[in-house]
């Protein structure tokens, strides 16, 4: 409620009659309601994407199936929602590990992280630098700003791969109480790397193409460069910014008004279009997440590393 209240501060002013009467039928219409149904049937591949690579770089530590590994991915989002920038994803996430292990995956967790975020902030610098005859491009702050944080992404993603298993020991001896238990060495060989980074990427594709479902629900101009660039820039700055999930809708609306500003849409039409993209990938997650939190009857208390047993 505090983010549709900011939101509608925000795009009052357009809110004519016009533009809301072009706002509902966009909205029920056969065609656009067709389109918003396919992004809300991407979403489960979306993160099925996700759950599938989870599973391959925990199967090193602990080897759990396809589904309890989605289930993992699911109640992560939800308990996501408790810090800026989904901080607490891992909390819930390694629950469905044995409490031995939970120290090394929730490294492998951030780690993870950082193959899909690598993806997002290569491709949104790419965008940034196409757009070279843009508002947004010819900022050179921006642009500066942009350039060093993907440098220090990429520098710490690197460090990451290389340090992962010192960090796993570091963090045994640390936090263990059981001396008998090592840490277990990850390998990157046999084609992981590959696979981790071609399912983001495959991930990153499919979240795109829910967004330009959506945009074509208010019948944006066919300026696919501008479009695709968009975005890329979109996703890069939702990103970079921690958000609070209680503003995260106003903060992600106020992005693509930015961003699309010259896409020839209203802002009553980028902000439906980034709320539902919220929606869909975001609440709707976050739902089936609690849903899940609730059969394995898990408290704040459930979430530790210690050797508990339900």
């Amino acid at each position: 409620m505090a983010s549709f209240a900011i939101i509608y501060w925000r795009i009052k002013k357009g809110l004519t009659s016009e533009n809301v009467d072009i706002l509902v039928e966009a909205l029920t219409n056969s065609p656009g309601l067709l389109l918003i149904a396919a992004s809300i049937l991407l979403f489960p591949v979306n993160w099925g994407i996700e759950g599938y690579k989870w599973m391959l770089i925990t199967s090193q530590i602990q080897k759990i199936n396809y589904s309890t590994a989605t289930r993992s991915v699911y109640a992560g989002i939800c308990v996501g929602n408790l810090a800026p920038g989904r901080a607490t994803e891992f909390l819930a996430k390694i629950h469905f590990f044995k409490p031995e292990n939970r120290i090394s995956i929730t490294v492998l967790h951030f780690v993870n992280g950082m193959f899909q975020l690598s993806i997002t902030v290569l491709l949104g610098l790419l965008a940034l630098l196409l757009r070279s005859n843009t508002s947004v491009a010819n900022d050179e702050l921006l642009k500066t700003i942009s350039i060093i944080l993907s440098a220090v992404v990429m520098l710490g993603f690197v460090l990451a791969l290389f340090n992962t298993n010192k960090l796993m020991n570091w963090l045994f001896k640390r936090f263990s109480k059981d001396s008998s238990v090592e840490a277990v060495n990850i390998s990157w060989g046999n084609g992981l790397l590959l696979k981790l980074f071609f399912f983001s990427f495959v991930r990153y594709f499919v979240f795109t193409l829910q967004f330009v479902l959506l945009m074509h629900v208010f019948k944006a101009q066919e300026n696919y460069m501008y479009l695709f660039t968009g975005i890329c820039i979109y996703f890069l700055f939702t990103t970079i910014i921690p958000m609070f999930s209680i503003i995260e809708a106003a903060v992600r609306t106020a992005i693509a008004l930015i961003v699309f500003s010259d896409l020839g849409l209203s802002n009553a039409s980028l902000a439906v279009v980034a709320i539902l993209l919220w929606l869909i990938n975001i609440v709707f997650p976050s739902v089936v997440g609690y849903i899940i939190l609730l059969r394995e009857n898990l408290s704040l208390s459930s979430f530790t590393f210690k050797n508990k047993t339900k």
